[in-house]
C-alpha cells in the first residue's frame, strides 16, 4: 500500500513539473548552437572584465590571478549543477523555475525578482561603463546622451526577434573574443620582448610583491571576480529558445567556462604583469591603460573601442535574460498577465519594456553620482546575483535527491556526491560576508538583506491573495 502511495505521489510529482514547463510554451526555438555559446560569452564578459577588474587589482595586487582561479573554481561547479537541470528541463524560466519544482515556490518567486531586479541594475551599470568609455573620444560629450541612444538601440534589437537578438551577439561577441585573443598574444609578446622591449616579470613583485595586501587582499578579490562570471547562467535562460538544447547545452556550457577561464586569468596575468598594479585606477579600463603605457596609442583607441562593445553586448544579453525573467513570473502567475504575451515573432515584448526601466534609472544615477556611478549600482545588483547561485547549488541538491529515482537517470555533469554543490554554496556565502569590507560594495548586504525580507513578504501576500481564487476555481468546477 505504502508503494502504491509513493508510486502515486512521485506521478503526481512529475505531472506538476510537466504543467510548470509546459506553461512557457509559445517561445521561438530559433538559436542555433553557434549562437549559444557566444551568447554566454557575451553575457559575461562585460564590464567585469574591462572595468570591474581594476577594482580586483586594487585590493589583491598580482594576487588577483589566485582570486579569478578561486572564482573560476565556483563558477565550474555552478556550470555543472546548472547543466544538469537545464539538460532535463530547457526552459526560458531556467533555474527560477527548477527552484519551484525542486526547493519550494517561494525560491522560485524570490530568485526570479531578485535575479530581475540585479539585471535591471546591472544593466544600468553597463551602460554607465558604455558612456565612460566614449569620453575616451569625445570627453565634452554629456554621459546622458550615450545612454539614450544605446538604450534605444539595443531595446529595439531585442524587440525585433530571438534570431535577430542570436546573430546581433553572435557577431558582437566574436568582437571580444578575437581581440582578447589577440590581446593575449601581444601581452605576452610584450612580457617576453618578441618584438618589442621586454618588460618581464618584475611588476609581478615589485611594489610590495606578488600579495602586497596578503590572502586576506586575494580573498576580497574574489568577490569582484564573481561578479565578473555573472552572467555564465545565460545560457540555461537560452535553452527555452534553443534549436536542439539537448545537444547544444551541454557543448556551449563545456566551450564558456573554458574561454572565460582563459580570457579573465590569462587576461589579468597579462595586465598586472605590464602596468604596475598599483597605478590600475577605477576611472580606466586597465585594458586600454596596458596600451597606453607600452606607446601604443593607436591600439588603445582600437581596445577602447573592443570594450565599449563589450559593455554594449552585455547590455544585449542583460535585456534579453530580464525580459525572460519577468515573462516566466508572468506565465506562473506572479506577475500582470500582459507581461506574459508574446509578439507575433515571439518576443515578449511587454516584458522586454518594462525591464529596460534600469537603464533609465542610469541616467539619474549618473548624474548625480558622476564617476561613482558604476560603483554604486554595481554594489546593489551584486546581492541578487549572488543569492541566485546559492539558490542553484541548493536546488541542484535537490535536483540531486529527487532525480535519483527517475527511471532513466539524467545526463551527470558534476562528480558524484553533493560535494560539488556544498563547496560551491560554502563559498559564495563567504564571498558574500566578504563583500562588508570591499570598498563600494557594502551596499551589498546593506541593501540586500532587506530585499530578500521584503520579497519574501510579496510572495506571502501574493500566495494570500491568490488562494482565494484558486479555492474559487476549484468550487465552480467541481
Amino acid at each position: 500500500m505504502a508503494e502504491k502511495t509513493s508510486a502515486g505521489a512521485m506521478a503526481q510529482g512529475l505531472a506538476d513539473h510537466a504543467d510548470i514547463v509546459h506553461r512557457e510554451a509559445g517561445l521561438h526555438r530559433n538559436l542555433t548552437p553557434r549562437q549559444l555559446s557566444m551568447i554566454a560569452i557575451g553575457g559575461a564578459i562585460g564590464t567585469g572584465l574591462f572595468l570591474g577588474s581594476a577594482i580586483s587589482v586594487r585590493l589583491a595586487g598580482p594576487g588577483v590571478i589566485f582570486s579569478f582561479l578561486a572564482a573560476a573554481a565556483i563558477a565550474l561547479c555552478l556550470m555543472w549543477a546548472l547543466g544538469e537541470m537545464t539538460v532535463a528541463h530547457p526552459v526560458a524560466g531556467s533555474f527560477g523555475v527548477y527552484a519551484e519544482m525542486y526547493v519550494h515556490p517561494w525560491a522560485g518567486f524570490a530568485m526570479r525578482y531578485s535575479y530581475w531586479l540585479a539585471q535591471v541594475i546591472a544593466t544600468g551599470s553597463e551602460v554607465v561603463a558604455a558612456s565612460i568609455y566614449c569620453k575616451h573620444w569625445f570627453p565634452n560629450v554629456p554621459s546622458w546622451m550615450w545612454i539614450v541612444g544605446f538604450s534605444v538601440a539595443l531595446v529595439y534589437v531585442n524587440a525585433r526577434s530571438v534570431a535577430s537578438f542570436g546573430e546581433f551577439e553572435y557577431w558582437f561577441a566574436m568582437i571580444k573574443v578575437l581581440t582578447i585573443s589577440v590581446f593575449l598574444i601581444l601581452g605576452a609578446a610584450l612580457l617576453l620582448g618578441f618584438g618589442f622591449p621586454r618588460i618581464g616579470t618584475a611588476n609581478y613583485t615589485a611594489h610590495g610583491g606578488f600579495f602586497p595586501n596578503g590572502w586576506q587582499g586575494v580573498g576580497l578579490g574574489v568577490a569582484m571576480a564573481i561578479f565578473s562570471f555573472l552572467g555564465v547562467e545565460i545560457v540555461a535562460v537560452t535553452s527555452g529558445e534553443a534549436k536542439d538544447p539537448t545537444t547544444a547545452l551541454p557543448k556551449a556550457l563545456h566551450w564558456t567556462l573554458a574561454r572565460m577561464g582563459l580570457f579573465y586569468v590569462g587576461g589579468l596575468a597579462v595586465v598586472v604583469g605590464i602596468v604596475p598594479w598599483n597605478e590600475v585606477g577605477l576611472g580606466e579600463s586597465p585594458f586600454v591603460r596596458v596600451f597606453e603605457t607600452v606607446g601604443i596609442p593607436a591600439a588603445a583607441g582600437v581596445m577602447n573601442f573592443v570594450v565599449l562593445t563589450a559593455a554594449l553586448s552585455s547590455v544585449n544579453c542583460n535585456l534579453y535574460l530580464m525580459a525572460r525573467m519577468l515573462f516566466s513570473l508572468s506565465r506562473g502567475g506572479y506577475a500582470p498577465a500582459s507581461l506574459g504575451r508574446l509578439s507575433k515573432r515571439g518576443t515578449p515584448v511587454a516584458a522586454l519594456l518594462v525591464s529596460s526601466a534600469g537603464m533609465f534609472a542610469a541616467l539619474f544615477v549618473d548624474r548625480w553620482f558622476h564617476a561613482k556611478a558604476y560603483v554604486y549600482m554595481l554594489g546593489s545588483a551584486f546581492l541578487g546575483g549572488i543569492f541566485v547561485w546559492q539558490m542553484i547549488f541548493v536546488t541542484h541538491l535537490a535536483f540531486r535527491r529527487r532525480s535519483a529515482n527517475w527511471v532513466k537517470p539524467p545526463l551527470r555533469f558534476a562528480p558524484r556526491g553533493p560535494w560539488s554543490s556544498v563547496f560551491g554554496l560554502t563559498a559564495l556565502t563567504a564571498v558574500l560576508i566578504s563583500t562588508w569590507w570591499v570598498p563600494g560594495l557594502r551596499i551589498t548586504l546593506l541593501a540586500g538583506v532587506p530585499w530578500l525580507v521584503f520579497i519574501s513578504l510579496c510572495y506571502l501576500v501574493w500566495r494570500k491573495v491568490r488562494s482565494p481564487k484558486i479555492s474559487e476555481g476549484a468550487l465552480q468546477d467541481g
